[in-house]
């Protein structure tokens, strides 16, 4: 899950007035169930242990220096809703001045399409790695919903143990690439506010900031990716596989809701940055690919996702 899908879930809604946050709140609460989060001591313990034993292993297999929250958020999707809430309210605060907000603008916010997004989202959301956005301070979590996780293991029938470890490497490597460019943080918030700006001018995502948040976040997956499958202590090739089968599949609703949310967006940019990666990798080596973390310069631009020779020639 990343801030760019919920900002463009709340930014495609239409309505006649902006976003009442605190509406939002109380829609997506009253319409998601809650979820069982009756943990054991062990439990608790097993979470933050996965999150120590993935910090040190990817440490290991990267060479970046980075740190973790100090404490793991183990939630309910009334939880993680709140959470974000807090911070979609952050990103689109310039549209509630109003000599910023112009009327077009409030057609795009609606609180109860972003409610039903939120909802969406928090049935769905194993676990996150929050930069806290726009939050003011060097804050950041990791947080796990745990009424999804159990639910999902359950129904890919994989074990929950080795599930909830595969879960927990996967959001440790986004705080490996934040921990490691200490300057991404600003450069997603600048864009993501340039960007909210922009929308009331020219109504439409398909902006140069917008663009630019899009391949930050392909590297940020793909690189990810990269990670998971140096660092991850077993197989998982049968949880990717079945994930995105679960992923597809749903009835008319739960498909449409993807579409609208651009979900799909999120796999191809798995699937494109991990193929720029391995390139990268195979060329050089781990330490060239981390590059990409040194300046925001070296970020990929479009065309060298596709021809990573090019890349390599202009930041190598």
């Amino acid at each position: 899950m990343t801030l760019f899908e919920g900002v463009r879930a709340v930014a495609s809604a239409s309505g006649d007035s902006l976003v009442d946050w605190n509406a939002v709140r109380d829609a997506a609460t009253a319409g998601t169930p809650p979820g069982d989060l009756t943990l054991t001591a062990a439990e608790r313990e097993a979470y933050a242990g996965d999150v120590r034993d993935a910090r040190e292993r990817i440490r290991e297999v990267s060479t970046l220096d980075f740190d973790v929250p100090d404490t793991v958020s183990v939630m309910n999707r009334h939880h993680w809703i709140d959470a974000n809430v807090d911070t979609f309210e952050r990103v689109f605060r310039p549209l509630n001045d109003p000599t910023v907000a112009l009327p077009g603008v409030s057609r795009t916010l609606n609180t109860g399409g972003a409610a039903a997004a939120l909802s969406f989202l928090a049935r769905n959301v194993l676990g996150q790695y929050d930069p806290l956005l726009l939050g003011g301070d060097d804050a950041h979590e990791l947080y796990f919903v745990h009424p999804n996780i159990v639910d999902a293991a359950a129904s890919l029938d994989v074990p929950l143990a080795r599930f909830r470890r595969w879960i927990a490497f996967h959001e440790v490597t986004h705080a490996a690439e934040f921990g490691a460019a200490p300057w991404l943080t600003d450069y997603l918030e600048d864009r993501l506010r340039a960007g909210v700006i922009e929308l009331e001018d020219e109504y439409r995502l398909d902006t140069d900031e917008f663009e630019d948040v899009m391949l930050a976040m392909t590297a940020v997956e793909g690189y990810a990716e990269l990670l998971m499958d140096r660092a991850f202590d077993r197989k998982y090739d049968d949880l990717r596989r079945k994930l995105d089968a679960r992923r597809r599949g749903g009835g008319p609703v739960t498909k449409l809701f993807r579409r609208l949310l651009g979900l799909g967006l999120k796999r191809q940019q798995y699937e494109q940055g991990r193929e720029f990666f391995d390139a990268i990798v195979d060329a050089r080596d781990m330490e060239t690919a981390s590059l990409v973390w040194a300046a925001p310069e070296n970020l990929p631009r479009s065309d060298e996702l596709e021809t990573p020779g090019r890349w390599l020639a202009r930041v190598a």
